[in-house]
């Protein structure tokens, strides 16, 4: 869905969006403290429904097959990921064929490497389907611009988003939904920003599940599928709080026994003086898709390079399967 800008449409006064996000902070605040995060746990998984249109029957087996992955293998292949990752002190994500990303995303250091990792192995216990490696950026030193040139966020469409980040922090965004200029930013400002003067990247993450990736662009479905798949099908940003949000102090561990550590950034560990000022209350995942990704490399202290993704194709050693899915795609060409 892309709405057209229309004087009628309801919006909120400056002294609204106040007390929205008011709202928002003290309604976080009241959950957590009566859904306490380490008392309960979730399983998310998604089907589509006769709507989706008349290839129903295709697309529900497609979607059973995703769902079902083999487990082990993503956790194998994205642990290879993961131990490339722990190496570096920051991720480079550059895009090609008129996507303009460029950015550099800082990753934390690890005081036991034999005992740490900054990415969670995420696999198929809580969302499912598989898979993806995420992380949470130091905001500190994360810079750069991040372009796509079509998303749904959220079921609203977005041409040409682009966002620009320093230290961590969005400072520029525009779209080429609307002719005019400032319906474009008003559009990303209460949709994506929702009603913030800015956000920090909460989380950059590599989705692993080439077969959703091609599922979706050969029916066709990728303004339908739901963020929990969405994510999977590339890198992704997401701008807002973290994925540990309210639970940074619970101790989590991979399947290979090491201990996650990257769970704060500057803002939510301001949540130790003012909880109020350590959360926004949103977070939403913007992917890149494999075909308009020139490069993700980690770049060690040291300075070297240790390429992920080049061409949209993963080319780390240990990782090559996930291109089994992609072999009748056209690589991207710059």
């Amino acid at each position: 869905f892309s709405p057209e800008a229309k004087p009628e449409a309801p919006a909120y006064s400056s002294e609204q969006r106040e007390l929205s996000l008011l709202y928002d902070s003290r309604s976080g605040q009241m959950t957590n403290e009566y859904i306490k995060g380490d008392e309960r746990s979730f399983t998310i998984i998604a089907y589509p429904v006769p709507e989706i249109g008349e290839q129903y029957p295709e697309i529900f087996d497609e979607i059973i097959r995703i769902n079902t992955l083999d487990a082990e293998l993503y956790e194998r292949v994205q642990q290879t990921m993961i131990d490339a990752l722990d190496q570096g002190e920051y991720v480079r994500v550059t895009g090609c064929g008129g996507n303009e990303t460029d950015i550099r995303v800082q990753l934390c250091g690890l005081n036991d490497p034999e005992k740490e990792t900054k990415f969670e192995n995420c696999v198929a216990d809580v969302n499912i389907p598989v898979g993806e490696v995420f992380t949470s950026p130091v905001l500190e030193g994360t810079d750069g611009v991040l372009h796509v040139s079509r998303v749904f966020l959220e079921g609203l469409e977005y041409r040409n988003l682009k966002i620009t980040f320093k230290d961590g922090k969005i400072t520029d965004y525009t779209c080429s939904n609307f002719e005019d200029e400032e319906e474009n930013r008003r559009y990303i400002y209460d949709n994506v920003l929702k009603n913030h003067e800015t956000l920090p990247l909460g989380e950059f993450a590599i989705g692993t599940n080439t077969t959703a990736y091609v599922a979706a662009r050969k029916y066709g479905i990728e303004d339908k599928m739901p963020i929990l798949i969405a994510e999977k099908t590339g890198p992704h940003f997401a701008v807002g709080d973290t994925c540990y949000s309210w639970s940074e102090d619970i101790r989590v561990y991979n399947p290979n026994g090491k201990e996650i550590v990257a769970k704060d950034n500057s803002v939510s560990i301001l949540r130790k003086e003012d909880v109020s000022k350590a959360y926004v209350n949103c977070h939403t995942d913007i992917t890149i898709p494999y075909e308009e990704l020139e490069e993700i490399s980690v770049v060690t202290k040291e300075g070297k390079d240790i390429i992920l993704l080049k061409n949209g194709r993963f080319v780390l050693p240990g990782t090559e399967v996930l291109n089994e899915p992609l072999k009748e795609e056209m690589k991207c060409q710059k």
